[in-house]
């Protein structure tokens, strides 16, 4: 009896995929008169898994494009992917790096028909201030420009195994259903194939240029980070940081954006936030006594923030601590 064939990683991840649901190419609704492309994403875990089946006739024409960090892969057949006024042919397997901020979108070619991962995340999913330095490495091939070429991993690439290895666990990890750590093996997967592709183009000097100047903006915050961590329930006016800092409020305002992602208040929200789960997973305090310790006025303006951030309140998450310890492990893989 002959044995069987192992399947290649690609082949692996296609399976998975399987028992997936794939819907249509279809979101011109979502695109504002810009184009611009608003993908709501979770506060407290901002990273979406998407599935597209692009078929020839039913791909989006218009080009879009957002602030989110996207990773795009067909499964299954050739496709096309016009990205700022360059256009590049991908085949099954192929990992693009989608650069976000200009327009893009699928060009439809004869006999289009394959099935698409749209992996979609906010920096700070991977990298937020405070975290070490070397951190920001997983974010250089977002940042990192090329002039007149896109960045793709072919699917002929040595590395290729690892990213769809990576692309797979990371899939099943996203719609295994609910579970307590659902979350930290999707960032953890998602590092995992960061790093095949940090590997991938690690050649470039404008890589190692682009990661010394982020990991040197965030060593002139660490004043901040350091204050914060300390101080989280004070407030903290941007003069102040600023001055922590030794920077000018201009020169600070935009130094943090580009470093983190995101602004100093949402910033200090999310410290607070933090600090808001380990409460209340760890602890038996009151959700009032934990407000006053993380600062805010009252247990209402605790309350609201907590819900933004995680689209539940304090109380209901702590009632749903049992409710995922008895399900974590049971999740059924479904679409």
């Amino acid at each position: 009896m002959a044995e069987a064939v192992p399947q290649s990683p690609l082949e692996r991840l296609r399976s998975i995929a399987d028992g997936l649901k794939f819907r249509p190419h279809e979101i011109t609704h979502l695109l504002d008169s810009k184009g611009r492309h608003a993908l709501e994403l979770p506060a407290s875990f901002p990273f979406a898994v998407s599935l597209f089946h692009l078929r020839e006739g039913e791909v989006t024409r218009r080009l879009t494009w957002h602030e989110r960090l996207e990773l795009l892969v067909p499964l299954d057949g050739p496709m096309r992917e016009s990205m700022g006024g360059l256009v590049v042919d991908l085949k099954a397997g192929d990992v693009l790096v989608v650069d976000h901020l200009k327009p893009h979108g699928a060009v439809e070619i004869p006999g289009l028909n394959t099935r698409v991962l749209v992996i979609s995340f906010l920096p700070e999913c991977v990298f937020a201030p405070g975290c070490p330095p070397a951190d920001s490495a997983f974010l250089v091939p977002f940042f990192r420009k090329s002039e007149g070429r896109l960045q793709v991993l072919r699917a002929i690439s040595p590395l290729a195994g690892e990213a769809h290895d990576a692309l797979r666990q990371l899939v099943a990890c996203c719609f295994a259903g609910p579970s307590a750590h659902r979350e930290a093996g999707c960032k953890a997967w998602l590092l995992v194939l960061l790093h095949v592709l940090i590997r991938e183009f690690r050649d470039s000097a404008l890589d190692r240029v682009e990661l010394l100047r982020r990991q040197k903006q965030v060593s002139r915050l660490k004043p901040l980070f350091d204050h914060v961590r300390e101080h989280y329930a004070d407030p903290i006016a941007l003069g102040e940081a600023a001055a922590l800092c030794g920077m000018s409020r201009a020169v600070f305002g935009r130094i943090f954006k580009r470093a983190s992602g995101m602004t100093l208040r949402r910033y200090l929200n999310h410290v607070r936030m933090a600090h808001a789960v380990e409460l209340l997973e760890e602890t038996g305090e009151s959700i009032a006594g934990i407000a006053l310790r993380l600062g805010f006025s009252d247990q209402s303006h605790f309350d609201r923030r907590f819900r933004e951030s995680f689209g539940r309140t304090p109380s209901q998450h702590r009632a749903g601590l049992g409710r995922e310890s008895r399900g974590a492990g049971r999740g059924s893989f479904s679409s």
